[in-house]
């Protein structure tokens, strides 16, 4: 024995060696010595291996520390069967407190545990419970189940059959504390067991619905009877004395009751789908409850009916869509407001500050919901408001509570529906403006400065005078936006208030306007407030009721314009906002002078690095050229370079782009120096003559288009050059000597002319664009496709029969036509097409079967985006067509409807219910999700009968056709993650994200990043399925590719190792998952493996939503 203690001894010094391989070695022998059975430590040296085994979990080598990991892991492992058997008799402990602890002790072993001693566990409490005496014990058992549901409560659902039904009997038994234990437990279960709970749950709302009213020592009939016949103040008296009277110490009854409604929170909140149903049930025993006289249970309850309105607001999938119905729940909730008004308006006058709170809660959380559905309530809620506000026994808490409600109760609301009560509501509110707790006097003036808006709203007439509270709403405002020793918050919000009060009722302030405008240029000046000066200032200049502000802009300009080059991106684009209305709506009192502060920081602004700053900048220019031309005289040296410059850009596009246009207009009539039209087109197409011939493309396409529309816009701006430049731009297309770029710009430049100009003058121009179309270069072809569609919109009764006939009449240049047509559908209101409709229709639909794909997309585009015009006629007619036909005329069909599925609400909308658009507009097809979804999960199954195999030489080669649709099928159930997964059994949808896990590469890239989205959104039902996930993850983790094997397959499978590994980071971040058995073997495996662990440390920096957001479903 002597020469094992000086080999373990021995061992114990190695570890403490300065060499880490020493240590690692050293670590490694001793956790060998001691899984030998022969080994038997004495207390001393037991005393030195677990000290230095605590000293390793800290060493600065990573090796040794998780080997140490690994050697505690498996240390306490191998106690788990003795600890469980040490904790079991201990629940039967005569001590409460040993009792307690033996659970707390099994609750943290569940977790970690095999699943054979976890079944060891839950079989010994059923047969304890299965015993049937009720007592001690038996709650103590009832209390453990609850605790192991809610640490491993996955575990627990296979045993539920058993487990229910002697739950439901001990319901029955007369016994408070254990229908408690019971209630706790059907909560545990609800909310960790889903799946398992469903058939249950129906009988576990019945059960909280019977005990939700479980009082046995308290008469509410007799207590209504007594407010009847009493005065308000008289019952709450007498309400008080009751409540003393019956708070028995005896009575566990509202233990009960606070169960139930805990268990009914639970499945409210976990079972969205049920909605329909708890309205009918569970919120009139809601409502009626709201009358318990236990605070506690009665605060529960308010928390359970928050919940149930919480669930009601429609999902953010279903929201975007204007034109989809209102959901039942929310008619439902609808309904109940005027009962809830009603058990709720008493209330609002309680002492209980607690019960006030939780009805602030309520009505937030409905007004929130439901805008504008409190309106008709408003002088019930009124009183109950004040009274909050003004009882000097009121808590800071219940002010703020009571202000944030106004707040959101005046801001879901019209104007009208508060004049009456502004005189009450007003002067508490300015007193909360006044009180010396600062989160109070925020939200204070966060809620005047809405009244301010509701006195006086500027977006139409009011009858409402708000004269006679000018005076005390300008004065306290004025108090707290002086004061300099007072809270950020508080100073940002004053200085709100104010821009608001200046702006809404500036006319009426008088003399004491100008001194707030000085108050407001010192804010301008303050580094801490000057972001909210700014947009106050661009509030008050923009108001209708011309404030003015002449004698500060003097010293404001300049001081805007040095916010400009500052690095804070908020601070530039709300000075750029702010001077842009400032000089539309003050420009009679500008002098060039004033603005050389401004302009001299303009060309930094302009860049291609942040298209949002250039865009606004580029605004404000053009705000200029139109206000103040002078200004611009010295345009041409440095503002202007840049501006061409970004017209060149790649990246130019929508908005920014419409702003230039706009800005070369308004220039080009300014007449400055070097602004000219000639000038400018010179500035334009410059690069263009600069491009090598052989280089047709060298400018990036997208410059093409935007130079084009520059033209045009110059054009339009100076009627009198547009005939000479549409000849130029003509010569330049015949000329063969000219270069590619310059006849693809040319075209494209009459396309965009054409396009608000007719052009019918110009007779040759047809032979001109059709000879194009036999042009060798692509790009040339494409571009005269595009000119003779957007001419075609500007020339329709001339340039539309010759483009159908064409189309009719030349099968080599279809493609190129039909693109043409789809210029004129895609550009063309529905008013304008109308009478052509049959005639295009017709034509396509020959068309409809033609070989080529390229040709069917754009006939498919075509028949989708025409079918918008007249949709009550046309998609019936399109839907026929699914029925007969060939395959391709089919798919052409089928392609189409996709095209008619657009992001904003149209009238077609209510006919597209049949034809899915998960991605756009979810709210059209959740209704049909239970008999669509499982066509789409057996899109998702490999199917061998589309699995051939190709000889290539001696080699076979396995090909899967049906490889396409699965992918098209995960990127659909992808895209229903986000907009309806309310309506998803998430049970059923992990089923085929399981197999997706072991499909092809494609397959397994997209299912890792919906692993990673599932991890986020449903963590409880990923966790139930972790055993079944972690495998396929450590499959992907630890294969290796065959050596020989071509450098694309060592990095498709380093590309699929690190998408699985970022799929683990995201498991990882629940925080259950690490707990798991088989997780914290396989990220030990992970750990243990350089390779893998170079792999999984480089992507826990990734972001996993970046990651999953990254995915294109469009």
């Amino acid at each position: 024995m002597s020469n094992v203690t000086y080999h373990i001894s021995n061992l114990l010094e190695k570890m403490t060696s300065t060499d880490k391989d020493f240590r690692f070695m050293a670590t490694n022998d001793l956790m060998m010595e001691l899984q030998k059975d022969s080994i038997k430590l004495d207390e001393d040296s037991e005393r030195k291996v677990v000290t230095m085994l605590l000293k390793l979990l800290e060493d600065k080598n990573g090796e040794v520390q998780n080997l140490a990991v690994k050697w505690l892991s498996s240390t306490l492992v191998s106690f788990h069967q003795s600890i469980l058997t040490s904790l079991l008799p201990q629940l039967t402990s005569p001590r409460m407190a040993v009792r307690k602890r033996a659970i707390m002790a099994l609750g943290h072993l569940v977790p970690s545990c095999s699943p054979a001693l976890f079944t060891q566990l839950a079989e010994h409490l059923m047969k304890e419970l299965s015993r049937g005496s009720p007592g001690a014990n038996t709650r103590t058992y009832i209390q453990c189940l609850t605790t192991i549901t809610r640490q491993g409560g996955h575990r627990v659902g296979e045993h539920l059959e058993k487990i229910i039904p002697m739950m439901v009997k001990f319901c029955n038994v007369e016994d408070d504390e254990l229908r408690e234990n019971c209630f706790q437990a059907f909560e545990a279960f609800v909310r960790r067991c889903p799946k398992e709970m469903s058939p249950h749950i129906s009988m576990v709302i019945k059960l909280c619905l019977k005990y939700i009213t479980h009082d046995p020592n308290y008469n509410y009939d007799a207590e209504e009877d007594q407010e009847d016949s009493m005065d308000l103040e008289n019952g709450e008296d007498e309400d008080q004395e009751s409540d003393d009277e019956y708070s028995d110490d005896d009575d566990m009854s509202w233990k009960v009751r606070r169960s139930s409604v805990k268990c009914l929170e639970a499945v409210i909140s976990c079972r969205r789908d049920l909605l329909v149903d708890l309205y009918g049930s569970v919120c009139p025993a809601l409502v009626s409850r709201f009358k318990e006289r236990e605070e506690n249970v009665k605060s529960d309850i308010f928390l359970a009916f928050v919940a149930l309105v919480r669930q009601t607001k429609p999902p953010h999938g279903s929201a975007l869509d204007a034109g989809a119905k209102e959901e039942p729940a929310v008619t439902l909730l609808k309904k109940q407001v005027p009962t809830v008004i009603k058990a709720l308006h008493k209330q609002l006058k309680e002492k209980s500050m607690k019960s006030r709170q939780g009805c602030f809660s309520i009505l937030t959380e409905m007004a929130n919901v439901l805008p504008g559905a409190l309106g008709e309530h408003i002088p019930n809620l009124i009183p109950g408001i004040v009274y909050s506000l003004t009882d000097k026994s009121t808590s800071s808490n219940m002010k703020i509570d009571a202000l944030a409600f106004l707040h959101v109760l005046l801001s879901s609301h019209t104007p009208e529906v508060f004049h009456p009560h502004i005189k009450v509501i007003l002067p508490p509110v300015i007193h909360c403006v006044e009180d010396p707790f600062y989160k109070i006097t925020s939200e204070a003036l966060q809620v005047t400065q809405q009244m301010v808006k509701m006195m006086r709203p500027l977006e139409k007439r009011s009858s409402f005078d708000a004269k006679p509270y000018v005076k005390d709403v300008f004065s306290s405002t004025l108090k707290r936006l002086k004061a300099a020793d007072i809270d950020q918050e508080v100073k940002e919000r004053a200085i709100s208030c104010m821009g608001h009060i200046v702006s809404h009722l500036g006319d009426q302030l008088g003399g004491d306007l100008q001194p707030t405008l000085q108050i407001f240029l010192e804010r301008l000046k303050n580094e801490i407030t000057r972001l909210t000066a700014v947009k106050t200032l661009t509030l008050v200049a923009g108001s209708p009721l011309k404030i003015d502000l002449r004698p500060i802009l003097m010293e404001g300009i300049p001081i805007l314009g040095s916010f400009l080059r500052k690095n804070q991106r908020a601070l530039k684009l709300n000075t750029l906002t702010a001077l842009n209305i400032i000089v539309t709506n003050y420009s009679d009192c500008f002098k060039p002078i004033m603005l050389e502060s401004v302009l001299n920081e303009l060309p930094v602004l302009i860049q291609e690095s942040d298209m949002h700053i250039s865009q606004v900048a580029i605004m404000l220019l053009t705000c200029m050229a139109k206000v103040c031309p002078s200004s611009l005289a010295k345009i041409g040296g440095a503002i202007l370079p840049e501006v061409l410059h970004l017209v060149h850009s790649p990246l130019l596009q929508g908005g920014a782009l419409g702003s230039i246009v706009e800005f070369f207009q308004a220039l080009v009539l300014t007449k400055a120096s070097n602004t000219g039209y000639s000038d400018l087109m010179k500035a334009l197409t410059g690069p263009f003559y600069k491009a090598k011939s052989s280089e047709s493309m060298s400018v990036h396409r997208q410059s093409y288009y935007s130079v084009a529309k520059c033209v045009a816009a110059l054009s339009s701006a100076c009627p009198k050059e547009s005939s000479g430049t549409v000849n130029n731009l003509i010569q330049e297309v015949k000329n063969q000597r000219t270069s590619e770029s310059v006849r693809i710009l040319s075209f494209l430049c009459l396309g965009e002319m054409g396009r608000t100009t007719n052009l019918g003058g110009h007779k040759e121009l047809k032979t001109v664009i059709m000879e194009a179309f036999s042009s060798p270069n692509e790009e040339v072809k494409f571009a005269a496709s595009c000119t003779l569609g957007n001419i075609c919109v500007g020339n329709l009764e001339e340039y539309l029969p010759f483009l159908l006939k064409e189309i009719g009449g030349q099968p080599k240049r279809q493609y190129l036509l039909l693109h043409s047509l789809k210029e004129v559908i895609s550009a063309l209101s529905a008013e304008n097409l109308k009478p052509h409709v049959e005639n295009i229709w017709t034509l396509l639909f020959k068309n409809c079967e033609c070989a080529e794909e390229g040709t069917r997309n754009v006939v498919s585009e075509c028949l989708g985006k025409l079918t918008l015009v007249n949709p009550s006629q046309l998609l019936s007619r399109l839907k026929k067509q699914l029925s007969s036909g060939s395959s391709l005329a089919r798919s052409t069909v089928v392609t189409a409807v996709k095209f008619t599925i657009v992001d904003h609400p149209v009238p077609i909308d209510t006919l597209l219910k049949e034809c899915i658009a998960a991605h756009n507009k979810p709210g059209l097809i959740r209704g049909l999700l239970t008999a669509v979804l499982p066509k789409l999960y057996s899109e998702t199954q490999i199917r061998k009968d589309l699995i051939r195999e190709v000889e290539m030489g001696p080699f076979k080669h396995t090909v899967d056709d049906g490889l396409d649709v699965r992918k098209a099928a995960f990127e659909c159930m992808y895209t229903l993650l986000d907009s309806c997964l309310d309506c998803l059994d998430i049970f059923e949808f992990l089923n085929h994200v399981e197999e997706g896990l072991k499909d092809h590469y494609d397959i397994r890239m997209l299912t890792f990043i919906m692993l990673a989205r599932l991890a986020s959104l449903s963590p409880a039902a990923v966790v139930q399925r972790l055993e079944r996930l972690v495998e396929p993850l450590r499959a992907t983790c630890t294969t290796k590719v065959k050596a020989g094997s071509v450098k694309q397959e060592f990095e498709k499978q380093e590309e699929l190792r690190r998408s699985a590994m970022r799929a683990v980071a995201a498991l990882l971040s629940i925080s259950e998952v690490e707990k798991s058995p088989i997780m914290a073997d396989f990220v030990n495996q992970i750990r243990m493996n350089a390779e893998m662990a170079t792999i999984f440390e480089s992507v826990q920096g990734d972001p996993i939503s970046g990651a999953v957001e990254s995915m294109d479903t469009s």
